[in-house]
């Protein structure tokens, strides 16, 4: 098999292994049409979570006029929508690394439509919040799953653009379009419950794309990490034929059972394994850096409407201003995508960690001037964006087969919790120091980002392993 690099890449005994067998298929087979069809039914659902992730953003300053609610109030729906997030996510990679990540990719939206209605017919505050807990639950393992499938659908040399194009659509296009949806379905509704219109609109399409995604096949590193060669070759014919559904008719076999790793010999997923030696200092690494990135974008999609509306801003002002800055995700988000087949991760993390400090402390210093703000708080998002979709890729590739699902849940499920308790310290923070404060604190999570990045190994240009080869850095 050649490597990104142009390197023959075998198994230290000289054998070739199933990883060996799929990069090979994978680099004859290309970008079919199959995998745009597997990629778009893969993001359509991501864009519509990220809708979803901004939901207490944008009703915030509603439910504070209809409801009376309170600042802590708002942010505990937050919290209770991102600490779910984040049990979402280990369940995810627990279940994915046993099952398969065909089922969770299913299984999450349905929890997610679910959660989403609970809301729109909230009676109280109590239902809402349990509401969010669902939706949380959902968002987190539709995340996980997207990210492992992407980059176990690829071939090294198109990986990094794959999943980088899901932050494109969830933090790029999701994020910044999410004030712009705020601000029509309040145009259209009016009155002092407009906001169950966000979550009952949410609802509808995720329905919709549960009857799609039933297309989307396993990933063949998984049947293969499992021994099942024959439904794996089955799937790497239809990616090859661009056949999604239907019978294949004398396949070819793509997969032998001469590799090193023969089927029933897989070790059985073990999610301690990356709670030990060299995988668990990557995981200790990449979790400090996530929880960073989270805390700091979080903070600013949930906060910012609401300190606007403080400051003296209408709330379609406040929003448009809020869009403004939002749309420094999607050019973060494509720029990460871009990169990510031509820049190491390593260097891509550190520049972005640079950038968002920069801006952070310009937000502090320039807080009085509604124009600089903007300008650099466009600039801070386009870092942090950066730094997600930088970090999801990086994530996956510093574990092998058996236990990447559950190694990267762990990394983005520490990364939710952090986003959901973090925006709680920094509204307290805004509420002491305003605009100066908060970004001065949130400044300093990108120094800490940046020399945690520093250690793990780099991956770049390298393929994805179905065993322990690749840990040894």
């Amino acid at each position: 098999m050649e490597t990104a690099s142009g390197r023959s890449q075998r198994s230290p005994d000289g054998k070739v292994t199933f990883s060996d067998q799929i990069e090979s298929a994978y680099s004859r087979i290309g970008v079919t049409s199959a995998h745009k069809q597997i990629l778009f039914m893969i993001l359509l659902g991501i864009w519509f979570d990220a809708l979803e992730q901004n939901a207490v953003g944008l009703t915030g300053p509603v439910l504070k006029e209809s409801w009376g609610l309170g600042g802590a109030e708002i942010g505990f729906l937050n919290t209770m929508t991102f600490t779910a997030t984040a049990l979402g996510r280990l369940v995810t990679g627990v279940i994915i690394d046993r099952l398969g990540r065909r089922t969770m990719l299913m299984v999450n939206l349905i929890v997610f439509a679910c959660g989403s209605l609970l809301c729109a017919l909230a009676p109280n505050y109590a239902v809402l919040a349990a509401g969010r807990f669902i939706v949380g639950f959902g968002l987190g393992g539709e995340i996980s799953v997207a990210v492992i499938m992407m980059a176990e659908f690829f071939a090294a040399r198109h990986r990094g653009t794959a999943v980088g194009l899901i932050n494109v659509t969830a933090a790029g296009l999701g994020n910044m379009l999410a004030p712009l949806f705020g601000i029509v379905v309040f145009a259209i509704f009016d009155g002092p419950d407009k906001w169950r219109w966000i979550f009952g609109l949410l609802f509808l399409p995720a329905i919709l794309i549960m009857f799609f995604r039933r297309y989307v096949p396993e990933t063949p590193r998984f049947l293969a990490a499992s021994g099942r060669i024959d439904e794996a070759n089955i799937v790497i014919n239809r990616l090859a034929r661009a056949q999604l559904s239907g019978p294949i008719e004398n396949p070819e076999q793509f997969l032998t059972q001469t590799g090193a790793q023969e089927p029933g010999q897989q070790p059985r997923s073990d999610w301690r394994a990356v709670l030990r030696g060299r995988l668990l200092r990557r995981t200790l690494l990449l979790t400090v850096a996530v929880c960073m990135s989270y805390a700091a974008q979080i903070s600013m999609l949930t906060l910012m409407p609401t300190i606007l509306v403080a400051t003296g801003y209408n709330l379609t002002s406040s929003l448009g201003f809020t869009l403004l800055m939002q749309s420094g995700s999607l050019a973060g988000a494509i720029f990460a995508a871009l990169a990510a087949s031509r820049l190491p991760r390593k260097k891509v993390l550190t520049g972005g960690a640079i950038l968002g400090c920069l801006a952070g402390l310009s937000i502090a210093l320039f807080s009085g001037n509604i124009a600089l703000v903007l300008v650099f708080g466009f600039l801070f998002n386009f870092a942090l964006i950066i730094l997600n979709t930088t970090i999801w890729l990086f994530a996956p590739e510093l574990y092998p087969t058996r236990v990447r699902g559950i190694g990267t849940s762990i990394i983005l499920a520490m990364g939710s919790l952090s986003g959901g308790l973090f925006p709680l310290v920094s509204g307290f923070v805004f509420d002491a120091s305003g605009l100066t404060g908060m970004f001065t604190l949130l400044a300093a999570l990108f120094v800490i980002l940046g020399i945690a990045v520093q250690f793990p190994p780099e991956t770049f240009g390298k393929p994805m392993e179905e065993d322990e080869q690749i840990v040894h850095a």
